[in-house]
């Protein structure tokens, strides 16, 4: 009798140490599955040597890290990275990724007066068709030259705004990418601040790089909190890898998110103290194992 007794403990309490290792083991698998879930992109450029040696083996791969999607630096007469809008979706979204946003534009005359306004029109006409094609949410303008006049930085400012009605027929939303020179004042105004204010919201967002941002001595928070839901997208970036150089707060800029009006988080890695695809992976990481990062940002 005692030496059955002593079986069925034995027996409860294997039983009850398989349930605790396969509980903790699930726990892992889910927290391993919930680290993939977070939505974050990434900007090409980061990856722009791979590509030109590789294009379809380095989209797996960044696809393989993890990312959710793409914004491309790649467009140019009608196509994407030398492919067609169609063909640059197909090869995008075979990868399990999505198509997000991208860089392009085009710059008015060095003499704003000597425009060739139908030229402009006619290749913003063919640069958003071929963009609605690929399947792109967002196109964004990533530089400017330096206005010399506030009556200049004006006149890009209704530029601005009549691309952003464009963009809005087509179902794409239009914005602007800064650098750090837009923190300079031109006749006493901060340029990116003139520009947010005679930018139409409906027309024009702002896809803030926070490192940038930073770099003209600004606070991304400041801005967020000044110009509430101008920010849909956020270039998520740092000096290198992300979260490596301390200068830039993303904990305060991610608690600061839903006000500054961010709907999508893009990473751009534009140096490197490593490869740039373990770069990219690195930065992932930091997003995804920092808890003040949400999954989503975009309902």
């Amino acid at each position: 009798m005692k030496k059955q007794s002593l079986l069925m403990f034995i027996a409860l309490v294997f039983g009850v140490m398989t349930m605790v290792g396969y509980n903790q083991n699930n726990a892992t698998s889910e927290g391993n599955s919930a680290k993939v879930k977070k939505n974050v992109y990434i900007q090409l450029y980061s990856v722009r040597d791979d590509i030109k040696a590789d294009f379809k083996s380095t989209i797996q791969k960044v696809s393989e890290i993890g990312y959710k999607g793409i914004e491309a630096a790649g467009y140019g007469d009608g196509k994407f990275y030398g492919l067609t809008p169609e063909e640059f979706k197909k090869e995008i979204e075979a990868t399990g990724m999505e198509v997000l946003s991208s860089h392009t534009g085009r710059p008015l005359a060095d003499n704003i007066s000597e425009t060739n306004w139908d030229e402009v029109w006619k290749w913003w006409d063919t640069a958003i068709a071929a963009h609605k094609a690929a399947g792109m949410k967002y196109i964004a303008v990533a530089w400017i030259p330096t206005p010399k006049t506030l009556a200049d930085l004006k006149a890009y400012c209704d530029y601005f705004n009549q691309i952003g009605e464009k963009c809005n027929a087509a179902g794409i939303r239009f914005g602007y990418h800064n650098h750090s020179f837009e923190f300079s004042e031109i006749e006493g105004q901060t340029m990116y601040d003139y520009m947010i204010a005679n930018t139409d919201p409906e027309k024009v967002f702002f896809e803030m790089d926070v490192y940038w941002t930073m770099r003209g001595a600004k606070s991304p928070v400041e801005y967020f909190k000044k110009y509430p839901g101008r920010f849909e997208i956020l270039h998520i970036k740092d000096e290198k890898e992300l979260g490596q150089s301390g200068m830039v707060g993303f904990d305060a800029i991610f608690r600061n998110a839903e006000t500054a009006g961010m709907k999508y988080m893009v990473v751009e890695v534009e140096r490197y103290d490593y490869t740039p695809l373990e770069s990219v992976k690195m930065s992932y990481d930091y997003l995804i194992d920092s808890p003040f990062v949400k999954a989503d940002y975009s309902k």
